[in-house]
């Protein structure tokens, strides 16, 4: 009987499954766009390889639970598990564990320094979920590799266990430990995705305190609105092959890492404060990215307050693929220009 039972159960879960997904597709219709001439050749064949996005499965794909989350998260973990020797060989860099005021952080020194007083302070992207551990030094060794600058990579705290406000609250134990030895003109800041978003409610969180802010900020298709409001956020739904689509995972970790707290606050969606006296800024994102309107509204709100912004958006690109197609130009680009304009903006 027990078995009978465990096995209606298991066709009870297919079937919905199936239903699930049988409604979506009636609902959704997808969007089988070609690869845009105007990109690179490296790019085309990466879109091309990748196929449509799924929007139905994407929708599907949703921890439901705290065990749910934290299986996701290791899951991801593991499929992208980083090797800091083979990454400190591949970029030329010295990359070393450490912690700071109680916070795990990565420090990357590049064998041919260009700024020997500046510093780079990198926040990893990843919904504000994923992307921590060894992980979370990647991209920051890369921009240490370009630009010559010695970089802090930051493993905050996240969900399930650490929701908002533990994030903003370790980048800034952080900054408070660095500026004993560093002048916050000297110190450039930023990262990918959330990391973006991140930054600029970390931003935000040191004009309140009374705190010098960094000489450059780095957006890279910053999440700075965890409300479906952008534009992009509806009409590049099934077309950007990163997200895919905002109400499944997107949704979720969002709200997972609100904890509650309203999704406009400025501390969780940045572009709703005031950018005033924010730091001179470079921004990336692509024509096919879910994010290009948070990154559109910053970049604007930046200009209105008077505040140096430097807008880079790639055809075809989308969310944050600059970082993942590592062959193209279009990531060389992205990574040789950042590291000029941190070099002209940290003194």
């Amino acid at each position: 009987m027990k078995i009978r039972k465990l096995l209606v159960g298991f066709l009870l879960l297919v079937a919905g499954l199936v239903v699930g997904m049988l409604v979506a597709g009636q609902l959704y219709k997808p969007v089988d766009l070609a690869a845009p001439a105007g990109a690179s050749k490296a790019l085309q064949q990466a879109i091309i390889d990748a196929g449509t996005p799924d929007v139905a499965l994407s929708k599907l794909l949703v921890p439901q639970s705290v065990d749910q989350w934290h299986s996701a998260i290791a899951l991801r973990a593991e499929s992208r598990a980083v090797s800091l020797d083979e990454l400190a060989t591949d970029l030329n860099v010295t990359i070393t564990r450490d912690v700071i005021a109680g916070v795990a952080v990565h420090r990357v020194v590049p064998n041919d320094v260009v700024l020997g007083k500046g510093l780079f302070i990198y926040i990893h992207g990843g919904a504000y979920v994923f992307g921590g551990g060894d992980a979370s030094v990647s991209e920051g060794a890369l921009i240490s590799a370009r630009s010559g600058i010695a970089t802090i990579s930051i493993d905050y705290r996240m969900p399930p266990g650490h929701p908002h406000p533990a994030a903003v609250t370790d980048v800034e134990m952080v900054y408070r430990e660095v500026l004993k030895t560093h002048d916050a003109a000297n110190m450039g800041m930023g990262g990918t995705s959330a990391g973006g978003g991140l930054s600029m409610a970390a931003v935000h969180h040191f004009k309140a305190l009374g705190l010098p802010v960094p000489g450059a900020l780095y957006l890279g298709t910053p999440w700075a609105d965890l409300t479906k409001t952008g534009d992009t956020l509806f009409t590049m739904e099934g077309i950007d092959r990163v997200l895919v689509t905002y109400d499944a995972l997107l949704e979720a970790a969002a709200m997972l890492y609100a904890d509650g707290v309203d999704l406009t606050d400025p501390l969780l969606s940045p572009v709703y404060g005031d950018l005033a006296g924010f730091p001179a800024t470079y921004l990336v994102t692509g024509t096919r990215d879910m994010f290009l309107s948070d990154t559109a509204r910053v970049h604007r709100k930046l200009r209105n307050a008077g505040v140096e912004a430097d807008l880079n958006v790639y055809e075809g690109l989308s969310h944050a693929e600059y970082a993942f197609v590592a062959d193209s130009p279009e990531h060389e680009a992205t990574y040789r220009e950042l590291a000029e304009f941190l070099r002209r903006h940290i003194n």
